[in-house]
């Protein structure tokens, strides 16, 4: 099972995550894509997500080669999420093939959690639009290999039809 959580900034989306990754069979592992380098204030909100997280979950940093850890991760897994990994790839360029296929082969269920970017104001910056293209692409071809798609908003979730499921 892939179930994809989208949803803005501070939705809720990462607490949704969470509790449809509570009801998975055990073990489960949070990948984690966001390297918090000297930000303090970010690292503080990373401290306040472990927190809610059960202690029995082991965390996996990503790097770069996010489907080589996917393929090496057993059993469940909350991998959140997409944005900080794609605007850590050089030029924003990732392997989107081989991230579905590595999703699509795993031997566990797997949660995934990504940032909508389609709702915002559109990006001043060609950065900003480089990052929204690659992340909105990204986003639908996970969505296109997923069993359950939900977007947050305020908390609340509304279930979406996978496009494959049309």
């Amino acid at each position: 099972m892939i179930a994809l959580i989208l949803g803005g900034a501070r939705s809720g989306k990462s607490a949704v995550a969470e509790a449809v990754a509570s009801g998975l069979p055990a073990p489960v592992t949070y990948i984690a894509t966001l390297d918090v380098g000297y930000d303090e204030e970010l690292a503080a909100r990373v401290k306040q997500h472990q927190a809610r997280r059960p202690s029995a979950w082991r965390t996996v940093q990503a790097g770069p080669d996010l489907a080589e850890v996917l393929r090496e991760v057993t059993g469940s897994v909350l991998l959140d999420s997409l944005g900080p990994w794609v605007s850590a790839a050089p030029g924003m360029e990732v392997d989107v093939e081989a991230l579905c296929s590595a999703l699509a082969d795993r031997n566990g269920d797997t949660v995934v959690v990504s940032e909508e970017v389609g709702l915002s104001v559109h990006p001043s910056t060609a950065e900003g639009r480089l990052f929204r293209d690659a992340l909105g692409r990204l986003n639908q071809a996970v969505a296109a290999r997923a069993d359950d798609v939900r977007f947050v908003v305020a908390g609340c979730t509304l279930q979406l039809v996978a496009p494959r499921a049309r």
